[in-house]
C-alpha cells in the first residue's frame, strides 16, 4: 500500500464531515450524507447545524456514524443558560456530539470565569452519554499562553475533545496551536481528545497534525474516540487515494 493510501485509510474514520453553511437546505444535508457512504467506509461523524440534525439522523439511519452539531456557534457568547438550552434542544433532536464554542472574547477580556461557566453548563447538559468538543477559536486567542489557558478550562470541565476552530474566522487550525493543545492534553494523561478544524485540506496537511499527536501521545492514541479532523474538503483526496 502506498504512503498516500495508508494515510488515507487512517484518515477516513477520523473525519467529521461538516456542513455549516447559513443557506444549508435539507437537500444539501442529504447530499453530505450520501458522500459519507464511501466505498471504503464511513467517517466518524457528520456535523451540521441543529436544525438539520433530524435530517442527518434519518438519512444515516443504520450507519455507524455519529451525528454532531454546534452550539454557541460561531460567536462564542457568554450566556451559560443559552448554551445549556441550545445543548438540550440539540440532544433532544438526536445529536450524539456537541461542538461548543468557548466564550473566547470573555477570556481575552480577562473574564475566565465567564468562559468557564459556559463550558460547565454545556458539560452538565450533555451528561455522560454525549461527547462534548470545545472549540477554542485559537486563531482569535492568538498567543500560546491564551491557548493553553483555554485548553485548561476545557480540561478542568471534563470535555471530550479540544477543537481548534470554527472555520469561520481568518486564522483557523495551525500546527502551533495544535502543539499547545496537545501538550495540555498529554500533561493530563491523554484522556481528552483533539480535533483540528479549518484549513486542513490535503493528506500532507493532515499528516502534520498526526505527527504532532504521535510525538506526544503515541500512534495508538489516535482513534476516532480521541482524534478528529473537521475537514470535509479532505474527503475527496482521501477517497481518491484509496481508489488508486
Amino acid at each position: 500500500m502506498t504512503s498516500a493510501k495508508t494515510d488515507a485509510a487512517r484518515l477516513l474514520p477520523l473525519l467529521d464531515l461538516t456542513s455549516l453553511g447559513e443557506d444549508d437546505t435539507p437537500a444539501k444535508i442529504r447530499a453530505l450524507c450520501a458522500s459519507a457512504r464511501t466505498a471504503f467506509g464511513l467517517p466518524a461523524a457528520l456535523c451540521v447545524y441543529p436544525e438539520h440534525v433530524t435530517t442527518a439522523r434519518e438519512t444515516m439511519a443504520g450507519a455507524a456514524v455519529k451525528i454532531a452539531t454546534v452550539v454557541n456557534f460561531p460567536e462564542g457568547g457568554s450566556d451559560p443558560d443559552r448554551v445549556a438550552r441550545e445543548t438540550r434542544r440539540a440532544i433532544a433532536a438526536g445529536a450524539d456530539e456537541i461542538d461548543m464554542v468557548l466564550a473566547w472574547r470573555a477570556l481575552l477580556a480577562g473574564d475566565a470565569a465567564a468562559a468557564r461557566a459556559g463550558v460547565e453548563a454545556c458539560r452538565a447538559a450533555c451528561g455522560p452519554g454525549v461527547a462534548l468538543k470545545l472549540i477554542l477559536e485559537t486563531g482569535e486567542l492568538g498567543t500560546p499562553e491564551r491557548i493553553r489557558e483555554a485548553s485548561e478550562i476545557g480540561l478542568d470541565a471534563g470535555v471530550d475533545f479540544l477543537k481548534t476552530s470554527t472555520g469561520k474566522v481568518t486564522v483557523n487550525a495551525t500546527p502551533g496551536a495544535a502543539a499547545v493543545m496537545l501538550d495540555a492534553i498529554a500533561a493530563r494523561g491523554g484522556t481528552c481528545g483533539f480535533k483540528a478544524a479549518g484549513g486542513v485540506r490535503t493528506l500532507a496537511d493532515a499528516r502534520v497534525y498526526l505527527d504532532l499527536a504521535e510525538a506526544r501521545l503515541g500512534a495508538d492514541w489516535i482513534t476516532p474516540e480521541r482524534f478528529r479532523f473537521g475537514a470535509s474538503a479532505l474527503l475527496g483526496e482521501v477517497v481518491a487515494a484509496l481508489a488508486e
